[in-house]
């Protein structure tokens, strides 16, 4: 993966040719119904909502209790719109009621960035890997983004950058230096219970791919996603460092 001067991706090494069975997967992919696609968007997003409620209620957050309401009322395609509503509950509860979530800004936000471009080509790889083209994404669509699919299963990930990036600051580290940035990178090492199993991130972006490469086949909104953490596991992934086991 290759970063920008904000962090951000601009290009990721993969392969052209990524499953024995990815033409056919793509025609899928290509031909999924709007409905399908809708419902597909509506799991992703009760994920996402369901781990912020988990990484608040973990940090013993008033106003965390609402989450998992929100997570439930998640309509086919999010009509709605309650992941932008849980966002302006979230970011508040989550980093203080100074805080703005900006991509250009330096400090806390560069941590975020950095932290978000791993997840991001995580799910990258994945995508590519479950035989799946990453440009042609669920609910993202922007005619610039080559990597609009990954951006749309990155985001029940997201919540673990935020719970590493809030200790870290909590701890006045807030430059992307050299151990900041190991620190990121093992988060993707870091364990979630999927269907009682324990997987790595990796591994859990890899299944999720590998489901949805399966509900375009299928036309069932299967997808496999992973267990919030408990606040024990929560408070791990806050304290991730060089010597953390990977």
């Amino acid at each position: 993966m290759f970063c920008g001067s904000n962090h951000s991706p601009i290009a990721v090494t993969l392969p052209l040719e990524g499953h024995h069975a990815q033409n056919a997967r793509m025609q899928a992919q290509l031909a999924a119904s709007r409905p399908l696609v809708k419902q597909l968007w509506r799991r992703i997003v009760g994920a996402k909502i369901e781990m912020q409620g988990s990484l608040l209620a973990a940090r013993g957050i008033a106003g965390a209790e609402a989450f998992p309401f929100m997570a439930r009322r998640v309509s086919s395609g999010d009509k709605e719109n309650l992941e932008a509503q849980a966002a302006r509950r979230y970011w508040p509860l989550l980093m203080g009621l100074d805080f703005r979530r900006d991509r250009d800004a330096d400090g806390v936000n560069s941590l975020l960035n950095y932290g978000y471009a791993i997840m991001r080509a995580t799910c990258t790889r994945a995508v590519v890997a479950a035989g799946l083209h990453p440009t042609l994404g669920i609910q993202h669509s922007n005619r610039g983004n080559a990597f609009a699919l990954a951006d749309d299963l990155v985001q029940p990930f997201r919540p673990l950058v935020d719970a590493l990036a809030r200790n870290m600051v909590y701890e006045g580290i807030e430059a992307l230096d050299p151990p900041a940035k190991s620190r990121f990178a093992r988060l993707i090492a870091f364990d979630l219970r999927i269907a009682g199993e324990v997987s790595p991130v990796s591994v859990a972006a890899a299944r999720l791919a590998q489901s949805l490469a399966r509900a375009f086949e299928t036309g069932h909104a299967d997808l496999i996603l992973f267990e919030p953490p408990t606040p024990i596991e929560w408070a791990a992934a806050g304290r991730l460092d060089d010597s953390s086991e990977p």
